[in-house]
């Protein structure tokens, strides 16, 4: 690392970048990148945080790590530094703030602030990129976008308007800019050079819900959410931006888990051993279901009688599952998962009986879902009613241990499918019973459910659509979750080159994870064999399909299976 100082800025050149760090003024100049504003604000329930003073920068070196410390006077703090630590590869920048307050939300590479020149507002780094990629699939699908476009990484999200972005909950927080102009399909990804601007927060300080980029006119800055649930007294530091050259953006996702790893932020792959039979084909009912409703709600469809009926039609044409997930709603309540006797007469005995015929059994999992359980188990608003299971509660978690031991146990089934972890209880009125919040939140229900599956059959699968490199201790497999349909144009995507994003995210932010290929929904019987073909090259392949495509109404024929059941034997 060689710097030299001027008198109005210190030069940096580490052989990786070079960083002109201005003595003035709060900025620095990353070349060819970005022109980083160091104003940052951390804004509480009661104050809104700007800077009123900026002081120079002090230079600290240590060894090969210069670190420079920005002070800054603000509004709602007794002091407030904008930090940066440069190392040969990286720069990390974070915001230190002392004094008490609850953090509403926090902007990094810009911020509220009069400055000394007596400009004032709100201020935003330069982008000098033309690209941003965006490593969780949206609705219209936009893995490339220019940069003034903006982007959410969340745990929060649906299909209604501005909130399909939540198909990974969480995905990794790393963004990558390309200095190319996104021109090619809504999947494709441009050559390099690329500059990866990861998140460096290990569980305990990810009380946020999102990461925003935020684009406007030429500049941006990054929000962090925290929804006036994280209290502060005495000191608090913000998780660090963390940017590093790359090669692609695949290698961006990569250097953000190792930077995770490396400081002790995240597993570096799953909490426990890997079972042989995880890898087997797995036929999930969903797709199936949802061919079959014509009109009805395809959550009536979860039947024992109805899914005989498909294995055997499988098991005739050649296609024999190694696994079995019975979907969406196989029980009485979401919240409580007590069979449905109706539609599952013996589901006990249904699970021994593929047991016996060397299959195994998963159960889908809804959630946060309140549905049966008391209103003291849950997160609730601002009338005391129940908004989603409270895994901060001990109640809620002992009745986690219970249903474990009732499934795991007394069923004897096999593990869970842990879908719509993208509904968290959002909401600054909301209260839980614990302090957690946000990606820490979400963390604790899964790590919940894991230990006390374990607890109960060590073996059993865990299936979630978190690919973020701090939950590899919560999850066995990763599902690459729901297809979508459009892109920025109204384009239908094919669903094949989705799949393939997707397992790009995945191996990159967990690449010790097995990766559930999913297959729903499809939007035609050619994209849905295209989809079967190359699923055994990127992860377990997952059959949805039995008798027709939901989309379409398309059938499927037996020779249709028969080459499935060919393309997932080699």
């Amino acid at each position: 690392m060689r710097i030299t100082t001027t008198d109005t800025a210190y030069h940096l050149d580490s052989g990786h970048y070079r960083l002109t760090v201005s003595r003035t003024d709060p900025s620095a100049e990353l070349e060819g990148w970005l022109t980083l504003s160091l104003v940052a604000s951390v804004s509480t329930r009661s104050d809104r945080d700007e800077t009123y003073e900026t002081l120079p920068p002090v230079l600290a070196e240590r060894g090969d790590v210069a670190v420079f410390d920005f002070p800054q006077r603000s509004t709602a703090w007794e002091a407030k530094t904008v930090r940066l630590t440069c190392t040969p590869e990286t720069i990390a920048l974070e915001v230190r703030v002392e004094g008490d307050g609850v953090i509403g939300d926090v902007t990094l590479l810009g911020g509220r602030a009069v400055l000394n020149t007596r400009a004032a507002g709100t201020f935003r780094s330069a982008v000098h990129a033309r690209g941003v990629f965006n490593p969780t699939p949206t609705h219209p699908v936009h893995v490339v976008r220019p940069v003034s476009a903006p982007l959410a990484l969340t745990v929060i999200g649906d299909a209604s308007p501005g909130r399909l972005h939540a198909v990974f909950s969480p995905p990794p927080l790393a963004l990558a800019f390309s200095k190319e102009e996104p021109d090619g399909g809504a999947t494709s990804v441009p050559d390099g050079p690329w500059l990866g601007a990861s998140v460096r927060a290990g569980i305990a300080d990810m009380t946020f819900t999102e990461l925003r980029y935020e684009p406007l006119d030429g500049g941006a800055l990054l929000r962090l959410d925290y929804e006036c649930q994280t209290a502060v007294s005495g000191a608090w530091t913000s998780p660090a931006v963390v940017f590093r050259a790359a090669s692609s953006p695949w290698e961006a996702i990569s250097h953000h888990r190792e930077d995770l790893v490396e400081h002790g932020l995240a597993p570096r792959g799953p909490a426990g051993e890997r079972h042989d039979w995880w890898s087997g084909t797995i036929f999930c009912g969903w797709g199936a279901q949802c061919a079959r409703a014509d009109g009805r709600s395809p959550v009536e469809l979860s039947r024992q009688d109805l899914y005989d009926a498909w294995l055997a039609r499988l098991e005739e044409h050649g296609v024999v599952p190694a696994t079995i997930v019975i979907d969406d709603r196989w029980q009485l309540t979401y919240g409580n998962l007590e069979p449905d006797p109706d539609k599952w007469p013996g589901l006990r005995e249904w699970i021994a009986d593929r047991h016996a015929r060397g299959q195994r059994v998963l159960l889908w999992w809804r959630a946060w879902s309140p549905d049966g359980l008391p209103a003291e188990e849950c997160v609730t608003d601002a009338a005391g009613r129940a908004v989603a299971a409270d895994p901060s509660n001990p109640a809620y978690r002992r009745r986690i241990g219970e249903i474990m031991r009732r499934l795991l146990g007394d069923l004897d089934a096999d593990g869970f499918k842990i879908d719509f972890t993208q509904w968290f209880p959002s909401g600054s009125h909301l209260k839980a019973y614990g302090s957690t919040w946000g990606f820490s939140l979400l963390h604790e229900l899964l790590g919940t459910m894991y230990a006390a599956a374990k607890r109960v059959k060590p073996d059993a699968l865990m299936i979630t659509h978190t690919p973020h490199p701090a939950f590899g201790d919560v999850s066995d497999m990763i599902r690459l979750n729901d297809v979508l349909e459009l892109d920025a144009r109204g384009e239908p995507v094919p669903a094949v080159d989705q799949l393939r994003f997707r397992h790009a995210v995945a191996v990159h932010a967990m690449p010790e994870h097995l990766v559930d290929t999913d297959q729903w929904p499809m939007p035609s019987r050619a994209d849905w064999l295209a989809y079967a073909r190359a699923q055994p090259s990127l992860g377990v392949p997952a059959l949805y399909y039995v008798e027709s495509i939901d989309n379409t109404g398309e059938p499927i024929t037996g020779d249709d299976l028969r080459q499935v059941a060919a393309w997932w034997r080699r």
